[in-house]
């Protein structure tokens, strides 16, 4: 596994390549930055979304297996400047919400696979970025989703 990172408009970021795909999006930056295309890319397709220039990645991504990958092929087919409850998840994947929301919050990818634009009905959801749900709030702003 390779890893580079940079600071972006959230903080510092790094991303997780493994046999050509990105695996992981941790909020800190890397000890020892490695340099691949991929991972050139992937950077450089955060640093548009932070500007503001990318509402959609394009990049091979770790989907995992199972009920993890349906949820978060579900989340990647998320707009952006839309939400989704858990239950709207859970009815397209055939699995109850309790169940989407632990996939949400297994999600390894966060902002690629956008897990902060799924909420709870009613409330708001949990994100496992640093600040938590106020990182969530900014990301759902900084999409036009929030306007708070």
């Amino acid at each position: 596994m390779i890893r580079a990172g940079m600071t972006g408009r959230f903080g510092p970021v790094s991303l997780v390549e493994h046999d050509g795909r990105l695996v992981a999006l941790d909020w800190r930056l890397p000890e020892v930055q490695h340099e691949s295309p991929l991972l050139a890319e992937g950077l450089a397709q955060l640093a548009a979304y932070f500007d503001g220039r990318l509402g959609q990645f394009d990049l091979p991504l770790e989907w995992g297996t199972g009920l993890n990958e349906s949820v978060r092929r579900a989340m990647a087919a998320i707009p952006m400047g839309e939400t989704r409850s858990y239950g709207q998840i859970a009815r397209v994947v055939g699995a109850p919400a309790r169940a989407v929301g632990q996939a949400c919050g297994a999600n390894p990818l966060p902002i690629l696979i956008p897990c902060h634009r799924v909420t709870g009905t009613g409330w708001f959801g949990g994100f496992s970025a640093p600040g938590g749900v106020e990182t969530k709030a900014a990301l759902l702003r900084h999409e036009g989703a929030l306007m708070l």
